[in-house]
């Protein structure tokens, strides 16, 4: 795309100067308001750096161990402030180092913009050292990318990745800056992008539409809300509660959507998806109108496609007009901002109670208290379970904690049995499912809400991933809480080849060190719980802490996740056992 496709309001942030690219870089940064970013310097984004050098004082680089740590730990703070995370990294390897973390955030609309260093511009295409082609290789992982070659083009195209990442269906935007653009002199001035020509990040809603819906909605009988991230990125949480309040419909969440609603509000009934709750996955296949909020029908949602809700009239609403009919069609589609369809949807929606459709929940939860719950939560066994060390840390923190977890079935246990009272209070790799993505999301997550406690739940595989960004934790002095579930498995992989595979453990047996002695060289304060009766008062001291802590718990090593909904099959399929 043209950088003479972007039209902008006369703005000016910054007056004209003469400056270097490098510099450059960082007035715009600040006139966008960036006041953290997370990077590691190296050769080819060296410039910036010594000119971040300079502004120190207004701008916090954070350094972390791993470029991969950096843009997770922008990730985090990006999910928990709104902002626009940033990252940074040099060439070749700093920059390639950065891509799961961009296909992350493009799965999961989280707005990042992320600066890499570039070799100069007459060597590109020639193999030089750490020369990587990283435009070309994120083009399919962010929202847009740019290289640039030339120093005048650093505002625009900064102004324009700050305007694209933020807006509409967020996510993240890279720009690869040569080395001889970082040295150039020209006159700057800066404006912030207010539009770009041929993209809409939210289409108009159309009053038809969301006649439409009303008629739905008023005239169901068995109506189901389900809902996703974009209640949470559309900052209407309040629209949210409103309607299910007015209407007395249930509701219920992907994993990405925990805590838009409080998990004790009445009508909230849990969660969808393969170890979502029993009771809002079989009742997805009795509802007769389903009323999609800010999801993507994601196939962990949705098990078979071809049995999923098919005796419903689907209401999307949906702020990205490519995630409508893409999995499951939709009988009424409410394109644009979540936020405005629903504060204009109110007033047309009739208020109900529905009790008797509502019975139907709470019988299926008492099934799977029964069945699975109770023996999480408070288990008759001698081992220790998942469930109640997330319960423990449920209480001593008042169910206000951050929890940030990692990917396995502690993310399961932990999107099930946390309880939330605040927004934006579950942090998870949802749709590309990152392995070490907990601890540095966590670190910037704290950084990004400091007066939160904020708590990183892993598993002892995905830990050791990132296991290094223990460093930045200690030498910001940063105190992130850090919890590892530790099986001495891979649990989830082992679970599955458990039920579905006769039980070969390939590869998943873990042989651990020993990670309470690892998190004392950091000057971390750690502890080990291997027995009931101790874990309330680690959880306890642990949450107590002002500073970092850390604290493993060896539960059973050959627990399972249950409810589950097997690969492939119908959300009615949904096992117990």
């Amino acid at each position: 795309m043209e950088l003479k496709t972007i039209k902008k309001e006369v703005s000016k942030s910054v007056t004209k100067m003469r400056v270097t690219g490098a510099e450059a870089v960082i007035h715009c940064l600040l006139a966008e308001g960036v006041d953290t970013l997370y990077g590691y310097p190296g050769g080819a984004i060296m410039p910036v750096y010594d000119e971040l050098y300079k502004f120190s004082d207004r701008l916090h680089h954070v350094l972390t161990r791993h470029e991969q740590g950096a843009i997770h730990a922008a990730q985090g703070y990006a999910r928990v402030s709104g902002r626009v995370g940033v990252a940074m990294a040099t060439s070749g390897p700093g920059a390639t180092n950065l891509v799961t973390g961009l296909a992350d955030a493009q799965i999961d609309s989280t707005p990042l913009v992320c600066i890499t260093g570039q070799v100069a511009r007459h060597l590109l295409g020639s193999d030089a050292f750490q020369e990587t082609d990283i435009v070309g290789i994120s083009m399919p992982v962010t929202k847009w990318n740019f290289q640039i070659t030339k120093a005048a083009e650093i505002p625009e195209v900064i102004a324009k990745a700050f305007y694209i990442a933020r807006s509409g269906r967020p996510g993240p935007v890279l720009i690869d800056i040569t080395k001889n653009a970082q040295f150039e002199e020209f006159d700057f001035e800066y404006s912030k992008c207010t539009a770009v020509r041929s993209y809409k990040p939210a289409p108009a809603v159309d009053a038809r539409q969301l006649e439409k819906a009303a008629e739905a909605i008023n005239q169901a009988k068995r109506p189901f809300i389900v809902w996703g991230q974009g209640i949470l990125l559309g900052k209407a949480e309040e629209e949210l509660k409103a309607l299910v309040e007015k209407t007395g419909i249930p509701a219920a969440w992907t994993i990405m959507g925990a805590s838009a609603l409080p998990t004790d509000h009445p009508l909230n009934v849990g969660m969808v998806g393969m170890h979502g709750n029993y009771a809002p996955n079989v009742l997805t296949n009795e509802c007769d109108v389903l009323i999609a909020l800010g999801m993507r029908f994601d196939d962990r949602v949705t098990g078979d496609l071809n049995t999923y809700a098919k005796q419903a009239k689907v209401l999307h609403f949906e702020i990205d007009p490519a995630e409508v009919n893409k999995n499951v069609k939709a009988d009424v589609p409410v394109l644009g901002d979540v936020k405005e369809s629903l504060t204009r949807l109110l007033p047309l929606l009739g208020a109900k109670k529905h009790e008797a459709w509502h019975e139907k929940f709470k019988e299926g939860y008492a099934t799977e208290f029964e069945e699975v719950i109770r023996h999480d939560l408070f288990p008759e066994k001698d081992g220790l379970t998942m469930g109640e060390v997330i319960n423990a840390i449920n209480k001593s923190s008042g169910n206000k904690a951050v929890m940030v977890s990692d990917v396995g079935q502690h993310q399961m246990i932990t999107c099930r049995y946390a309880r939330f009272e605040q927004s934006h209070s579950n942090i998870t790799s949802g749709g590309l499912g990152t392995m070490g993505f907990a601890l540095p999301a966590a670190i910037g997550a704290k950084m990004g809400a400091p007066e939160r406690e904020v708590v990183a739940i892993a598993g002892d595989g995905g830990y050791q991933m990132t296991i290094q960004e223990l460093g930045t934790i200690f030498q910001l002095g940063l105190p992130v809480k850090i919890v590892v579930l530790n099986n001495e498995f891979l649990g989830m992989v082992r679970q599955w080849q458990q039920l579905f595979f006769e039980k070969r453990y390939a590869s998943t047996n873990m042989v651990n060190p020993d990670f309470v002695t690892i998190a004392k060289g950091y000057h971390i304060p750690a502890e080990r719980v291997t027995k009931r009766e101790d874990l309330n008062a680690a959880v306890e001291r642990m949450i107590k802490s002002e500073t970092a802590y850390f604290l493993e718990v060896m539960v059973e090593k050959e627990d399972n996740v249950f409810p589950m909904i097997p690969s492939g099959a119908s959300v009615s399929d949904i096992r117990l056992k």
